[in-house]
Order: C-alpha cells, then structure tokens, then sequence
C-alpha cells in the first residue's frame, strides 16, 4: 500500500518539476523578445535608395543630415515641408510609387541610347516634388552629375534683378538667380566632378582679360560664373553644353531634374521691361539652356521633369472657365498632361514617359498617420480621428500635413 501511493508522488513531483522549467524557459524567451528593437512597420532601415523597391512603398526613409545639406541646402524641398523637417529634428521621405517605378526604369536603362524623359504630373499638393526629392538622393547615391532646378517659376516671378544681356541682343539675364543656381550646382557636385576629371573643352572669352582656357578643370567655369555674376547666365549656358558634351563621351552621367517645367512655356512673366511691357519666357537667357539639356539629343543620361498647375497663373481667364466647362466639374476631372497646353511644350518633350502622381493610398495614409504621432505632429488621438482625417484631407498629403498641425 505504502509502495502503491510513493509511485503516484514521484511521479506528480517528477511533472510539476518539468512544468515549472518549461515555464521558467517561456519567461525567458519572452523577457529575451522584449528586450530586441521592434521594427516600427512605417519606417525602413534601407538607407540606399537603390535598394528601394515595391516591398518598401509607403514607409518612410530619413535622409542623413549632410547628405541633405549637400542636396538640398539651396533648393529642392517645398517651403512647408522644410519647415516641418525643422520642427520634426529630421528629413523623412516616404517612399512612393512614382519614384521606384522611375528607378526600375533607369535600372534596365540602355544609357547608350538618347536620354529618356519623365514628366510627372498631377493635382496641387500630391507629392511631385518630393517623388523629385527621393530621385535626386538616388542620382546623387548613383554618381549622377545632377543638373537640378528647384522651381522654374521662381525666375518668372520673384527674379532678384534683372539686366539687358551683352551676348543675346533682346534678351534679358538674372545675373544674382543664375549665380545662385551655379552655388547649389557646386553645392550638389562640386566633389564628384572634380573627381571624374571634368575639363572645358574650348576657350571661354568674357572680357578682354577674362578668359576660361581650353583645358581648365570644369569647376573653373563655374567658379567664375560664382565669381562674376554679370556673366553667370553665359556660363550656365557653357556648362550645360560641355556637361551634354561630357555625357554623351562617357566621361559622366547626368540626371536632369527640374520642377515646374512648363513655366518655361507661360505667354508671359511677372517680369518687366524698362518700358514696363512684359517679357515672356524665351527673351531671359536661363530659358535656353535648360531647354537645350531637355532635348534627347544627348546620351548618358535621364530628364525627369514635372508640370504644375501652379504655373498656370497667367493663362487668359475667358479660356479657362471655358475649358472648365467644356471638362465639366472639377471633381470629375482627372489630373493629366492637359498642362501641356502648348503645342511647342509638347512637342519638345515628345517622346515622354508619363508618370502620375496621386494622393496617398490607404497604406500611405495610415503610415502617415503613424509618423506624425511618433512626431508628436498630432496629439490628440480620440477614436476615429483617423477617419475623419481622412475625409477632411481627402488623403491628399499637404492638405494632411495643413490639417494636422492643429491637433
């Protein structure tokens, strides 16, 4: 009796002795998983844009501080969105669809070929010049010479001064814009020309006792532009053909990106002649360059441009409201490429790429979300306040970004 009640004992001894370790070994495996970084799922570790694929649209990426300094210190982000990244203490881009459709196209590139061009388009406020952002991290990760403007209408409308050019009867510089332009060109490729060995394939006159010899490393060229203002339109016009010349031997790639393209198409500008009469885009001197670099007839290299509504200010009001009509309402309308309202527009680009860009999807949005409240952009989280957002936003990214800043 006493040997049939000791087996039962040691037998409950023996379990409860392997329960207790087996439980033992769960607590420590889950304090072990607690004590690993979670992955947070609106952010990406992948810092090389190259790397950026379909697995990754709709998280976001931060751009490291000197990188963006070097990028975009003169141009390049939208004025909100900088502000934002000052208060944010960091430069996140979400990674979207246009940018890394445009990428797996330059990856299967044949760059022998003439250059290929993108022009993006879309309604007010959707992302374009961010998706150009993303792209420019890209070109600049990839050893691409950037030839990057920041936004066209900037020369139409607010031109720090203007002058009578001495090399082009009739037309007009803007000495200071286009010595700005020539800083952040320096800015985004200063090391990796001088690098590449890049040199001026002719002799330059300015002056009797100014000159750019034949030989003389690229970044001469533009320092003088720097340097001189009165003749910094004349030199970008040098630099953007011997960077067309350099690309189509070989010696570099070039990305051309430049933001509000079809200002250079408008009737007129803001801009004024000293007979108060309006000067139209093709009398200013930075107008032919970057015509000239858009043209596919150059190799070695990508045009990636976009068209904006923002530039349509000027257009004849009677014309609008009756090609309004003719669409119908707004809300029916789908964003196109009717901004290439210009047949000449039109036709330098052709052949083009379209690439639209939308509001954010219902990924994007809530990933969106996420990130302001990791910023703290948004603090008040009631329940439903993601929906509601969502309606009043119409998941369009700066009316988002508008909308939040109250909460």
């Amino acid at each position: 009796m006493i040997l049939k009640m000791a087996i039962p004992n040691t037998v409950w001894y023996q379990t409860r002795s392997i329960v207790s370790s087996v439980t033992a070994n769960t607590a420590a495996a889950a304090a072990a998983l607690d004590r690993v970084p979670k992955v947070v799922e609106f952010r990406t570790p992948e810092q090389t844009v190259a790397n950026h694929t379909r697995a990754t649209l709709g998280r976001y990426y931060t751009v490291p501080g000197d990188v963006r300094k070097k990028i975009f210190a003169h141009g390049g982000l939208p004025k909100s969105f900088e502000r934002q990244t000052k208060t944010f203490n960091e430069c996140s881009l979400m990674v979207r669809r246009p940018a890394v459709e445009i990428m797996e196209y330059l990856q299967r590139t044949d760059f022998a070929r003439p250059v290929n061009r993108f022009v993006l388009h879309g309604e007010d406020g959707v992302g374009k010049s961010l998706v150009l952002a993303h792209l420019l991290h890209y070109g600049f990760q990839q050893q691409y010479v950037l030839i990057h403007v920041p936004w066209v209408p900037n020369w139409m409308k607010r031109a720090k001064e203007i002058a009578n050019s001495a090399s082009h009867e009739g037309s007009i510089d803007l000495p200071l814009d286009g010595a700005a332009w020539l800083v952040h060109f320096k800015s985004q490729n200063g090391p990796l020309i001088k690098s590449l060995g890049l040199t001026v394939s002719r002799e330059y006159v300015w002056t009797k006792r100014e000159t750019t010899p034949a030989g003389a490393p690229l970044m001469e060229l533009v320092e003088h532009g720097i340097n001189r203002a009165k003749f910094s339109c004349d030199t970008i016009a040098a630099l953007v053909e011997e960077l067309k010349q350099h690309a189509s031997a070989g010696r570099a790639r070039a990305m051309v990106v430049i933001d509000g393209y079809n200002a250079f198409f408008q009737p007129h500008t803001r801009l004024l002649t000293e007979a108060k009469a309006r000067i139209t885009p093709d009398q200013i001197t930075l107008t032919k360059p970057f015509l000239s670099i858009t043209r596919n007839d150059w190799t070695n290299g990508v045009c990636v441009v976009t068209v904006d509504q923002m530039v349509k200010e000027f257009k004849d009001t009677a014309a609008g409201r009756q090609s309004s009509a003719v669409a119908g309402p707004a809300h029916l309308q789908e964003p196109s490429l009717a901004l290439l309202e210009s047949r000449e527009c039109f036709e330098h680009l052709d052949p083009f790429v379209p690439v639209s860009v939308v509001g954010y999807d219902d990924a994007e949005y809530y990933s969106c979300i996420q990130y302001y409240l990791e910023r703290k952009w948004i603090q008040t989280n009631e329940p439903g306040f993601e929906e509601e957002l969502k309606l009043l936003s119409c998941q369009n990214p700066y009316q988002l970004m508008q909308l939040c800043a109250s909460l």
